[in-house]
């Protein structure tokens, strides 16, 4: 791979890695009446997404800092990406479509990460 594409996939990775400390975060510490989406869930489950979307968050990018186990940024990515399937789903469950277009892009986003990744660590 080049180095753009080497760089493109850490400035994905970085603004991904964002956005999920930002939105599991606001997932653990925010009250669970405030949490409240378009389907009502469960309040262990949305705390359980939380811990996961900052563990994704993470696995997004000390791995490939540390240069330790750097196969398991894919398979945070690949974790991400299904929590945003889900996110998906569950919105365009609650009849928003125009809204379930952000994790949509977000999902997309980290499938790019997981693949590139994926392919990095073949090479």
């Amino acid at each position: 791979m080049t180095r753009k594409t080497v760089v493109l996939l850490w400035v994905i990775q970085g603004l991904l890695a964002a956005l999920f400390v930002f939105a599991g975060g606001m997932k653990l510490v925010l009250p669970l009446d405030k949490l409240a989406g378009p389907v009502p869930l469960p309040g262990l489950f949305l705390r359980f997404i939380g811990v996961a979307e900052v563990l994704g968050a993470v696995g997004l990018i000390l791995p490939g800092l540390l240069g330790i186990r750097t196969g398991l940024t894919p398979l945070a990515a690949a974790g991400l990406v299904v929590i945003m399937i889900g996110a998906t789903g569950i919105t365009l469950a609650g009849g928003m479509v125009a809204p379930a277009m952000v994790p949509l892009v977000v999902g997309v986003l980290a499938t790019s990460v997981a693949y590139g990744r994926w392919r990095l660590s073949d090479a």
